[in-house]
């Protein structure tokens, strides 16, 4: 029972975030969603600027901070571990989902681009961003990272352990470079879609160094000399 009850927990867990990935491609893109980062009327501006800055901080804190090996080791001692990565999951969906809803609109327009070329480009980089971002969790395990395969194999369940196929062998987080890529590239740029894109890129670096500092902890020289070999975010030479 107690299996089966996990297995259910991780579907539901990644159900939602399949919804909430899918819909922030909406959201950043002003396209299909019924609420997106630039729809609605504005508000008052200073109101509106603190509650999309206390929306974003939200996110950064509790996508951090509970990926965090300390946090995991005190967690797992409430929440059992083999839903550990699927509550993760969750939480992290959840909270985003609630940034899409209670998102205020910043529409003053920091740059608008009007040549169909350099637009069509625009639009180009900003689904291949996704692209990526999905390619690169498929490379490393995407039911591993999002918690399915530690609820189906259950007891059973072993780490995968450090791998760099593909994109990881060009550079050491593919999937931070692709929610980049998708942030920026938009033909119409308001400050509210600045705000998010500066916030997010912003969080990401911070949290790149973070995520660094444990791999370093887990693999040692193994890590170090992929550090070493491969850039960071962007594409550059393998260094010998």
């Amino acid at each position: 029972m107690g299996r089966v009850l996990a297995l259910l927990y991780g579907i539901v867990s990644y159900a939602v975030f399949f919804v909430t990935f899918f819909y922030a491609v909406g959201f950043v893109g002003n396209i299909v969603v019924p609420k997106s980062i630039d729809s609605g009327g504005q508000g008052p501006f200073g109101t509106s600027l603190l509650v999309d800055v206390i929306l974003l901080g939200l996110f950064a804190t509790q996508h951090s901070v509970m990926a965090r090996p300390w946090f995991k080791q005190a967690w797992t001692r409430i929440v059992p571990r083999v839903i550990e990565r699927s509550t993760y999951v969750l939480l992290s969906s959840l909270i985003l989902a609630l940034l899409f809803w209670q998102w205020r609109p910043l529409l003053a327009i920091v740059w608008d681009v009007r040549n169909p070329v350099a637009v069509v480009i625009l639009q180009i980089l900003f689904f291949a961003g996704w692209v990526i971002v999905l390619a690169s969790t498929a490379l490393i395990n995407h039911s591993d990272l999002f918690g399915l395969r530690q609820v189906y194999l259950y007891d059973n369940y072993t780490e995968l352990g450090f791998r760099t196929p593909l994109f990881y062998r060009i550079v050491r987080h593919p999937i931070m470079l692709g929610f980049i890529i998708a942030f920026w590239a938009t033909p119409r740029m308001s400050l509210g879609h600045l705000l998010f894109a500066g916030a997010t890129t912003a969080y990401i670096l911070i949290a790149i160094q973070l995520e660094e500092r444990d791999l370093s902890s887990i693999y040692g020289a193994l890590y170090a000399d992929y550090r070493r070999r491969v850039s960071m975010l962007i594409p550059l030479p393998r260094r010998r």
